[in-house]
């Protein structure tokens, strides 16, 4: 990064701590995952378990794929937290920097910790998944790290996490919508919660990135055209469970199938974007600026047309085993 766009940063430290860490709660004002599980000293431990059991027998496999490929995406917070310490201009220095930035993502980190745990304790207590081949998925995918080529620039970075967390909303959104479908309504509540929370976190985002567009909208459209060529990658891109090569492949298939997460929501997600941010309507730009916004607005109804296009040539489906749920087949 140029000297003058790391002082850019620098020198929003002041409107992050007034506009940006008020998106925050405090721990004692936030919901733990103990609050929707159990409660393990009470006397009727054993039977709100098994009432948790029982409410999971009427969901099918491939609802629990998708709902466990979600969980193992937010597990694997380690990797996030440190890339977005590798953004350059708003780094942790010191691992307890007292910064905005800093501030921001360790107490980001906090709270999205959170849903892993929760969905992680939920999906052990049903008794429905595998939890040990759960737990190497979630191993490999640490080790594995991911790559969503942001280059170390906080212009592409914030652009990612702004997209990822309205993905994060509107995924976890749906299995709510499926879980209650189902029957299982804490599930739903608990599925319903975590979306609220990714909602809080995209408003945030969102929020950073159209203020870097107000100060420096020419970069800003050309850093937002440089990661929508690049496709956005989802978090778990790399994830394995020691068995299947195309396991990201497969739960994605589940996921576009189910409704949870499609290729229509990553079309509808940079249109709702380029609206809050003004996209269409900006002026002044350079001449590849000016190209670079032409290319992000007409992007969503060539995405869109792609996979209607890629629909109708599908493959027949297939059955999939699935280390997750016992290695039962799943139609993919």
């Amino acid at each position: 990064m140029p000297p003058e766009k790391l002082e850019i940063f620098k020198s929003l430290e002041g409107w992050a701590q007034e506009n940006i860490l008020v998106h925050l709660k405090p721990v004692e004002k936030c919901w733990q995952p103990q609050d929707f599980l159990p409660e393990p000293e009470s006397e009727g431990f054993y039977e709100q378990v098994k009432e948790l059991k029982e409410r999971s027998k009427g969901i099918p496999d491939d609802y629990f794929v998708v709902l466990v490929g979600d969980m193992i995406t937010e597990e694997a917070l380690p990797t996030y937290q440190t890339i977005l310490n590798t953004l350059d201009g708003i780094q942790d220095e010191t691992g307890a920097s007292c910064t905005s930035w800093a501030t921001w993502t360790r107490a980001w980190t906090a709270e999205e910790n959170r849903h892993g745990d929760l969905l992680n304790k939920y999906l052990y207590l049903s008794g429905r998944v595998d939890m040990k081949q759960i737990e190497k998925t979630i191993q490999y995918l640490i080790g594995s790290g991911m790559d969503p080529k942001m280059e170390n620039n906080p212009y592409l970075g914030f652009i990612y996490t702004s997209f990822q967390e309205r993905a994060t909303f509107i995924s976890h959104g749906n299995t709510a919508r499926l879980a209650k479908d189902h029957g299982d309504l804490k599930l739903s509540q608990i599925c319903g919660t975590i979306a609220s929370d990714e909602k809080r976190h995209e408003i945030a985002y969102t929020k950073i990135v159209k203020k870097l567009f107000e100060i420096d909208p020419n970069d800003t459209i050309l850093a937002l055209a440089n990661m929508m060529k690049k496709n956005i990658s989802m978090p778990a891109h790399l994830m394995y469970d020691g068995q299947d090569d195309d396991l990201f492949q497969h739960y994605s298939a589940i996921a576009q199938r189910l409704g949870v997460y499609t290729a229509k929501d990553y079309a509808d997600i940079l249109e709702f974007l380029c609206q809050r941010w003004n996209v269409k309507n900006l002026t002044g730009l350079s001449g590849e600026g000016s190209r670079a916004q032409d290319f992000v607005c007409g992007l969503p109804p060539r995405i869109r047309r792609l996979e209607e296009r890629a629909q109708m040539w599908a493959k027949q489906a297939s059955m999939i085993p699935f280390s997750w749920v016992f290695n039962r087949e799943i139609n993919v």
